[in-house]
C-alpha cells in the first residue's frame, strides 16, 4: 500500500498571486497579494524562500516570523495565519500596501492632506512607545520600507526582522547586511569605542527622525540631508530637530515626543486625529459624549478622506446604532458616509440598518430619515419598500407633531413609483383625503395637493378618475391662499388625464369662480389655467378628430413617463411652503388657518351682507365622497372640540354634539329639521364613528357617508321650508335661499374654517339661528317645570315633619 504525503501549501486555506507586489520590502521576504479560499476576502502574504547556506538569514526570518505572531496592537501590523515548512515561510495578515506605494500613488491623485500624514505618523509613535515602554523591545528597522498602510488609511508598523531586546537578553542586535536599512543607522553606532550614552530608545527616534524626513522629501539620499528641514511642516520642525541630534541622550522618550506634538498648536492637533482618537475609545465613551460626537462628525466628513470615511468610521456607525442605542444622530454622518459606497456595498452595508430604523418609535429619527429618504430611496426595492417601509411610513399621516405629517406627505414624491397597487391606490388615497380635510395646518394641506398632482400618473385610471377632479376642486376652496394655489396649478398640471366632457362641467366651473378670488396670484394662476382648458375644448371643437389623441391618457394605465409635467410644475410648493410650514408650526403649534383668506361671493346689490360663518373643523372624506362633493354640491361637515389623530377613541366626539350644540353645525343632504333632531338626539351615531368604521375596513366604495337612515324630529319642530330665513315674506317660494339676512349671535367664537361651498354663509347664520331658538325654548320649558313643582309646594298644607328643610 502506497501513502502519499499532504503538501502543506495546496492544502494552505489562502491563495497568492503568482508574481510579489511592487515597493516590497528590501531583503529576503517577498510581498504578495492574496485572498482567503473560504471567501475571497483580500489579505497580503509575505513569502520567505528557505535557501541553502542561508542559515543565518533564515534566523532572522523564522525571529520575525514568531515576533509578529505574538505581538497585538492596533498599530502593528495584525497576523493572521501563517505556513512554516523546510522550504518556505509563509506570513498572511491584513490587506496592505508599502507606504512608499501609497505615497506614490497619492501624490499622482493630488497629494495626502497634512492632516492625514499626522495621523500616521501618531501611529507609527504609539507603536514605538508600546515596544520600548511597554515590551522593553528595540525595533532596530524603523523606516519607509517597514511601514504598511491598510485600506482605511492606516499606519501599520512592520519589518520586525532585526528586533532584539532592550535588556540584552539573547544577545545584541543581529547584523542587517543590507546596505539599504544601513543607511537610517545612528551616528553613535559607528563609534566602536562605546562612550556615547545613550538611551535605548534613542537609535529608533533617530530612525523615526529619517522616516518623518522622508515622507515630507521623498527618499533619503544621504544622512547630511537631514540638517536641511526642507518640507516638513514648521510646527513639527522643533520636535524633528530633537530627533536627529547628535546628543543620543537628548532624543525624547517616544511617549513624549507624541505628547510633544499633541500640544496646543502641534503638528498632531487637528480635529482628524481627534477624531481618530475619540474612535479608538468610543466603546468606553459616557453615552452623551458619544451623542456630541456624532453631532459633530458630519460637519468634518467632508474634508476627511475617503477611504478613512468607508472603513473605519461607516463601521463605527453600524456598531453605534446596532449595539450603542445612539439613536437618530448616527443618520447624517450616515449617509453622508453612504455617498462613498458602491451600489452593491450599500445594499450590504446601509439599507438592512435604514429598514430597522423605519420601525423605531422614536419622532428625532422618524423625521430625520423622511428628510434624508432621497439618500437611499434609489436602493430600495418594491418589495422592501411596500411591505418593511411603507406600513410604518403611513403612521407620520397620524401624528400629533405637525412638521411629521408633512415630511411624510413630501416623502411619498419618493416612495409612489415604488408601491403597489393597494398601497397607492387605496392606502395612500385614504391618509391624503383625511390630511387635505381635515389637518389644521393650511401648509399641510398646500402639499398634500401638491404632491397629489405630482403623483396622479401613477394612479390607475380609476382611481385618477374618481379623485384627481375632486381633490383639487376641494383645494380651490381651502381658505389658505396658497392651497388655492394648488388646486388651480394640480388641474393644469394633470390635464391630460381628464375627459373633454370633465374639463367642460367640472374643471371650467370651479376655475371661473376663482376668477374673483381675493388673492390676485390665485386670480392670475385661474385665468392662466382657464386659458389652457379653453384652447384644449377649442382644438377638439373645431377638429373632432383630435378627441382621441386629446383623450389618450385618460384610461391608460398608469405610467411614471405622464408625470412629466408634475415634476416640474409644483416645485415651489414642496420647497417655498416647507419652510413656510415649518415657520407656522414654531410659531403656532396649533394654530388654525386664518380667515382672512376666505374666498367671498360677492352679494347682488340690495341683499345685506351675511354674515361671516362660524367655521367648522374639515371632516375626513374618501375619494368617493369628494366626487359626491362635486357632483351634488352638498357637503357633510361635522366638528369636534379636538381632533386627536392618535388617540382612537372616536366614541368621544359623539357625546359632545349636547354640549356643543349652539356651536356646532350639522348638515346633510337630506331635511335641515330632520338633521336638527340628529344633533339633539344624544343616541345618533355621528359621521365620524361612521367613518372610523370605514377606516378599519380600508374600503374607498364604502367610505364616510351620511347614515341611511335618519331619527324623526323632535316634536314642534317645523320644516325648513316654513321658516322666515330673513326675508321680509314667509318663506313660501321654491328656493328657501332667495332671500338672505345676515344675522350674528352675539358671543359666538369663529371655529376653523369651513371646507363647503362659497354660497352657504347664510345657510349657516340661519342655522344656528334655528338651533339657538330650540335651545332656547328647551330652557323655557324647563323653568317653566321647575317652577311649577315649587309652587306645589307650596301651596302643600299640614304640619311639617321634624328635621325636613323648609322649601322656599
Amino acid at each position: 500500500m502506497w501513502f502519499f504525503a499532504r503538501d502543506p501549501v495546496r492544502d494552505f486555506p489562502f491563495e497568492l498571486s503568482p508574481e510579489p507586489a511592487e515597493g516590497g520590502p528590501p531583503g529576503p521576504w517577498a510581498l504578495h497579494s492574496g485572498r482567503k479560499k473560504a471567501t475571497g476576502s483580500p489579505v497580503s502574504i509575505f513569502v520567505y524562500d528557505v535557501k541553502p547556506g542561508a542559515e543565518e538569514q533564515t534566523q532572522v526570518a523564522k525571529a520575525a516570523f514568531k515576533r509578529l505572531k505574538t505581538l497585538r496592537h492596533p498599530n502593528i501590523l495584525a497576523y493572521i495565519d501563517g505556513l512554516e515548512t523546510d522550504k518556505c515561510l509563509h506570513i498572511v495578515t491584513e490587506a496592505v500596501t508599502p507606504l512608499g506605494v501609497y505615497l506614490k500613488a497619492r501624490a499622482q491623485a493630488g497629494g495626502l492632506k497634512e492632516q492625514e500624514l499626522s495621523w500616521g505618523l501618531h501611529q507609527i509613535m504609539k507603536a514605538l512607545s508600546f515596544l520600548v515602554n511597554d515590551c522593553n523591545l528595540i525595533h532596530n528597522n524603523v523606516c519607509m520600507a517597514a511601514v504598511f498602510v491598510d485600506r482605511a488609511g492606516e499606519w501599520k508598523l512592520g519589518g520586525l526582522d532585526y528586533m532584539y531586546s532592550a535588556q540584552g537578553n539573547g544577545g545584541g542586535p543581529p547584523s542587517k547586511g543590507i546596505p539599504e536599512l544601513e543607511q537610517y543607522d545612528p551616528p553613535e553606532l559607528a563609534d566602536s569605542s562605546g562612550r556615547a550614552v545613550r538611551e535605548k530608545w534613542s537609535a529608533d527616534m533617530w530612525r523615526l527622525g529619517c522616516l518623518i524626513w522622508e515622507v515630507f522629501n521623498g527618499p533619503l539620499p544621504r544622512a547630511a540631508a537631514l540638517r536641511n528641514p526642507g518640507k516638513i511642516p514648521k510646527s513639527l520642525v522643533p520636535h524633528y530637530c530633537e530627533l536627529v541630534g547628535a546628543n543620543p541622550k537628548m532624543r525624547p522618550n517616544p511617549a513624549r515626543f507624541l505628547q510633544n506634538c499633541r500640544a496646543p498648536g502641534g503638528f498632531m492637533n487637528n480635529r482628524f486625529v481627534e477624531t481618530n482618537l475619540f474612535l479608538e475609545e468610543i466603546q468606553i465613551k459616557e453615552p452623551a459624549e458619544k451623542q456630541k460626537f456624532f453631532q459633530e462628525l458630519s460637519k468634518s466628513l467632508d474634508s476627511f478622506p475617503e477611504d478613512f470615511c468607508r472603513h473605519k468610521v461607516l463601521p463605527q456607525l453600524l456598531t453605534a446604532f446596532e449595539f450603542g442605542n445612539a439613536g437618530a444622530v448616527v443618520l447624517t454622518p450616515l449617509f453622508k458616509v453612504g455617498k462613498f459606497l458602491s451600489a452593491e456595498e450599500y445594499q450590504q452595508k446601509i439599507i438592512p440598518v435604514v429598514v430597522k430604523m423605519f420601525s423605531s418609535t422614536d419622532r428625532a429619527m422618524r423625521i430625520r430619515l423622511l428628510q434624508q429618504m432621497e439618500q437611499f430611496i434609489q436602493y430600495l426595492d418594491e418589495p422592501t419598500v411596500n411591505t418593511q417601509i411603507f406600513p410604518h411610513v403611513v403612521h407620520g399621516f397620524l401624528d400629533t407633531n405637525p412638521a411629521i405629517r408633512e415630511q411624510t406627505v413630501k416623502s411619498m414624491l419618493l416612495l409612489a413609483p415604488k408601491l403597489n397597487e393597494a398601497n397607492l391606490n387605496m392606502e395612500l388615497m385614504k391618509h391624503f383625503a383625511r390630511l387635505q380635510a381635515k389637518d389644521e395646518q393650511g401648509p399641510i394641506r398646500c402639499n398634500t395637493t401638491v404632491c397629489l398632482g405630482k403623483i396622479g400618473s401613477y394612479l390607475s385610471a380609476s382611481t385618477r378618475h374618481r379623485v384627481l377632479t375632486s381633490a383639487f376642486s376641494r383645494a380651490t376652496k381651502d381658505p389658505f391662499a396658497p392651497s388655492r394655489v394648488a388646486g388651480v396649478l394640480g388641474f393644469a398640471a394633470t390635464h391630460n388625464l381628464y375627459s373633454v366632457s370633465d374639463c367642460a362641467h367640472k374643471i371650467l366651473p370651479v376655475l371661473c369662480g376663482l376668477t374673483v378670488d381675493p388673492e390676485k396670484s390665485v386670480r392670475d394662476q385661474a385665468f392662466k389655467a382657464i386659458r389652457s382648458f379653453l384652447s384644449k375644448l377649442e382644438s377638439v371643437s373645431e377638429d373632432p378628430t383630435q378627441l382621441t389623441e386629446v383623450e389618450k391618457d385618460v384610461h391608460a394605465a398608469s405610467s411614471p413617463g405622464m408625470g412629466g409635467a408634475a415634476a416640474s410644475w409644483a416645485g415651489w410648493a414642496v420647497t417655498g411652503v416647507s419652510s413656510l410650514t415649518s415657520k407656522l408650526i414654531r410659531a403656532h403649534p396649533t394654530a388654525t388657518p386664518a380667515e382672512t383668506n376666505v374666498p367671498q361671493r360677492p352679494m347682488p346689490e340690495g341683499l345685506p351682507a351675511p354674515a361671516p360663518p362660524t367655521p367648522v373643523p374639515a371632516t375626513p372624506v374618501t375619494s368617493s365622497h369628494w366626487e359626491t362633493q362635486e357632483e351634488q354640491k352638498d357637503t357633510a361637515e361635522d366638528s369636534s372640540a379636538a381632533d386627536r389623530w392618535d388617540d382612537e377613541d372616536w366614541g368621544s366626539l359623539e357625546q359632545e354634539a349636547e354640549s356643543v350644540l349652539a356651536q356646532q353645525d350639522d348638515w346633510s343632504t337630506g331635511s335641515q329639521a330632520s338633521r336638527v333632531g340628529q344633533t339633539m338626539n344624544p343616541d345618533h351615531k355621528s359621521p365620524e364613528s361612521d367613518w372610523s368604521s370605514w377606516e378599519a375596513e380600508g374600503s374607498w366604495e364604502q367610505g364616510w357617508q351620511e347614515p341611511s337612515s335618519q331619527d324623526p324630529p323632535p316634536e314642534g319642530t317645523r320644516p325648513a321650508s316654513e321658516y322666515n330665513w330673513g326675508g321680509q315674506e314667509p318663506s313660501d317660494k321654491g328656493d328657501p335661499f332667495a332671500s338672505l339676512s345676515a344675522r350674528r349671535e352675539t358671543g359666538t367664537q369663529p371655529r376653523p374654517d369651513s371646507w363647503g361651498d362659497d354660497n352657504w354663509e347664510g345657510l349657516e347664520t340661519e342655522s344656528r339661528q334655528v338651533k339657538a331658538e330650540l335651545a332656547r325654548k328647551k330652557r323655557e320649558e324647563r323653568r317653566r317645570e321647575m317652577e311649577a313643582k315649587r309652587a306645589e309646594k307650596k301651596a302643600a298644607k299640614g304640619p311639617m315633619k321634624l328635621g325636613t328643610r323648609k322649601l322656599d
